[in-house]
């Protein structure tokens, strides 16, 4: 009898602890109930990431509750800013404000805007890209133009004013890993991210990546023009380079000069000074040369990154962009602001004209497209539509959701 009395308290006393527990998990319940709750910051970053990171929300940190609590912060890992460089010097302040801001409407991560000006140019920069600073997706620095000092003059006054900066980025920019060059008169029809992703495409050798000069070899011109060794069957163009700047300034390149390799920061002057008297276009020629002698080291991306005039201006000759539609379009030749290439015209002006607003960019490709109907007269304009294809895609992908969805 007693064993059996033992029995019933040892259960009656095991009922009451489950009691007592279960009352003290439901206080600690609403206790986090009260504080906001622990799952909310998390579904926050969440939605965050989801959208493409255009909210304010940046960089690293502890997410606090409203109640004061930090019993259940998260950390947002850093977001890598994808980091975008460009030399502007005479009259090329439109074209590069019109280049970043296509930049700015369609790249998902942050980016980091390094700008080479002269420096009557660096007042009107600043101001213009402050009152973009609302948006929060981006920072920038200015840089003013800079050459080594012995030989400052010849660098400058290579091809183009200015344009032979790009050669140096490796050695001023010595903190920044990877960088995107383009030229002044680029336009980006999607996202930078996209470009930026061929950095993981590298093997161990590349350093570097651009896209071929030219598709037709019988209309090329290093193959029937030059005075120098250039890259492939047709060369490279230069307005739009992708680098590892880490793996550039470590590698020793071959070269014809020596029998001993040179570093980057070594090889640029012995290279002006045995070409000089050959080459036509400046530091692309430089380029073409170094990657000739070190072609393992290059990366070519197809023709529709890099899409100019020469694509369509004798017959469509870019099959990628044919079928895809064009990625970045180059408006070399001062062709955004003549009257030769209308439909690179149109797409120019459609993009400087648009506001940041969600419904200004969304409503951007009806009368871009009436304008390029207006271009068939010409062989680009006979091709409108690859001009539009992606540009189309990539409003509808950033813009087409309503706000709750980003």
């Amino acid at each position: 009898m007693r064993r059996y009395l033992r029995i019933v308290v040892l259960c009656l006393a095991c009922g009451f602890c489950s009691l007592l527990y279960a009352f003290s998990q439901l206080a600690v319940s609403l206790e986090e109930g009260a504080d906001g709750g622990g799952g909310k910051p998390q579904a926050a970053v969440a939605s965050w990431l989801a959208g493409g990171g255009r909210s304010t929300l940046r960089g690293a940190g502890p997410v606090a509750h409203p109640g004061g609590s930090d019993r259940y912060n998260l950390k947002i890992q850093p977001v890598e800013k994808m980091h975008l460089a460009v030399v502007a010097c005479g009259e090329r302040l439109e074209e590069t404000m019109t280049m970043l801001k296509s930049a700015i409407i369609f790249s998902i991560k942050p980016l980091q805007f390094h700008i080479f000006a002269e420096d009557q140019l660096h007042h009107s920069f600043k101001g213009r890209l402050d009152s973009w600073s609302f948006l929060q997706t981006f920072n920038y620095t200015l840089y003013p133009i800079t050459f080594p000092s012995e030989n400052a003059a010849e660098w400058k006054k290579l091809f183009k004013p200015c344009a032979s900066q790009r050669l140096f980025l490796p050695l001023i920019l010595k903190e920044v890993d990877s960088l995107l060059y383009v030229d002044t008169d680029i336009v980006f029809l999607r996202p930078v991210d996209d470009i930026w992703s061929f950095l993981k495409k590298f093997n161990s050798t590349q350093i570097a990546a651009m896209a071929p000069e030219h598709e037709e070899p019988r209309i090329g011109w290093y193959n029937r023009f030059a005075r120098h060794p250039y890259y492939g069957k047709t060369g490279v163009n230069s307005g739009v380079m992708l680098m590892n700047m880490t793996r550039m300034r470590r590698k020793y390149f071959k070269n014809d000069m020596t029998t001993v390799r040179l570093q980057w920061g070594d090889i640029l002057m012995p290279l002006l000074k045995k070409y000089k008297l050959n080459i036509t276009w400046g530091d692309q020629d430089l380029l073409n040369i170094m990657f000739s002698h070190n072609p393992e080291s290059l990366f070519v991306f197809p023709c529709q990154w890099n899409y100019r005039p020469d694509h369509c201006i004798y017959g469509s000759n870019c099959q990628e962009a044919e079928e895809e539609g064009i990625f970045i379009l180059h408006g070399n030749r001062g062709v955004y602001h003549d009257d030769k290439q209308p439909a690179f015209r149109a797409v120019y002006e459609a993009l400087r004209n648009c506001s940041f607003e969600d419904d200004n960019i969304r409503s951007l490709l009806k009368p871009l497209e009436l304008e390029l109907q207006k271009t068939v007269h010409t062989y680009c304009g006979k091709i409108y539509k690859i001009f539009i294809k992606q540009l189309a895609k990539s409003v509808r992908d950033r813009y087409a959701r309503s706000p709750k969805e980003k």
